[in-house]
């Protein structure tokens, strides 16, 4: 990934909760057959690690081998960035319009794990935090449907983790503008409706906080 020291991302605090905020990676690997690239939403585990699950009849866990190097991409806002909300444009009309993001690039090494302990513990890590996030008390468990009906789920799944060995994250929020055309593009970003990525345009400077 191209990155430029003033868009690098060294705060761990807002790395991980762009994670949490987008689960969904999207997992990319070389194999045999090519590159391969799946999507699926992933967890930190209790020692840093990534668990996610895979459908039995998706190749990847048959493509990708045991230990293999992988890099998991977290897309966290984005938009477009006009020369028009820049107010200096008026000025000197050297502007042209750009994109901007935030990204993480998590690179480490997956094992896939057939055994049903670990599928279990996969599935039931995703629903509980998500439906803990939506519903509360009222969150939907494992437990609710009939232990059947699961069994016959997670024999049609494959559980994987994804040991960390190199995390990389770009804010591209604009760090390299004045102040007032900062605020001109933050301001434009509300003004078009994408809220989120405007936000994240007034934290303070990302840089100031120790790498991860």
């Amino acid at each position: 990934m191209y990155l430029p020291d003033h868009f690098q991302e060294v705060d761990p605090t807002e790395i991980e909760a762009l994670i949490t905020a987008h689960p969904l990676a999207c997992i990319a690997a070389q194999t045999e057959a090519g590159l391969i690239a799946n999507h699926m939403p992933l967890l930190r585990g209790k020692e840093g690690e990534l668990i996610g699950h895979v459908a039995l009849a998706n190749d990847m866990h048959r493509l990708i081998a045991d230990g293999q190097e992988i890099l998991a991409i977290f897309q966290g806002a984005d938009g477009y960035i006009s020369p028009n909300y820049y107010p200096s444009k008026s000025d000197h009309h050297r502007h042209v319009p750009t994109w901007n993001y935030q990204v993480v690039h998590v690179h480490g090494k997956i094992t896939f794990h057939h055994d049903v302990r670990s599928k279990r513990a996969a599935v039931g890590l995703l629903t509980s935090r998500h439906e803990r996030r939506l519903h509360g008390d009222a969150a939907w468990k494992m437990s609710d449907a009939p232990a059947d009906y699961i069994g016959a789920m997670l024999d049609a799944i494959v559980a994987f983790r994804i040991c960390v060995s190199r995390t990389v994250a770009k804010s591209k929020l604009s760090q390299n503008r004045d102040p007032r055309d900062h605020r001109g593009a933050a301001d434009g970003l509300r003004a078009a409706g994408n809220a989120d990525l405007a936000d994240k345009m007034v934290q303070p400077d990302p840089k100031s906080a120790q790498p991860i």
